[in-house]
């Protein structure tokens, strides 16, 4: 919490006071707050950047480094090693803009939660 500048009530709503255990603390705030996304890589202060899913410290780091010299693309975020398919619905660069039903919460959250794995009895 104390990376990505959050606080405890943001993470924990008063309406929600349980962490939904199938997807990540930063993903859930991420729905929740739809009207911050997408946000721009180029314009986006450090403190907001921090908050995409699928974005760490470090790899903000390096993406403002990168936005000095040129234009942020998908490509660049590929050789960070970030997870696009996290990362897409939240962030436009030079050659993206996610289109605006991207972010419909029931959707997005289907499609970025992992899948349920039956596990086996006998298993070595």
């Amino acid at each position: 919490m104390r990376h990505y500048g959050f606080d405890v009530g943001e993470i924990l709503p008063s309406d929600a006071p349980n962490l939904d255990l199938r997807i990540d603390p930063k993903l859930a705030w991420a729905l929740r707050n739809r009207q911050e996304f997408p946000m721009n890589v180029q314009t986006a202060p450090r403190a907001r950047l921090v908050r995409v899913p699928g974005l760490g410290v470090r790899n903000v780091d390096r993406l403002l480094q990168i936005r000095r010299h040129t234009f942020v693309r998908l490509a660049d975020l590929t050789r960070l090693r970030v997870s696009l398919k996290k990362v897409m619905p939240f962030l436009i660069t030079a050659d993206h803009f996610p289109a605006s039903g991207l972010l419909d919460g029931d959707r997005l959250l289907a499609r970025l939660a992992p899948r349920p794995q039956q596990m086996e009895l006998f298993a070595l």
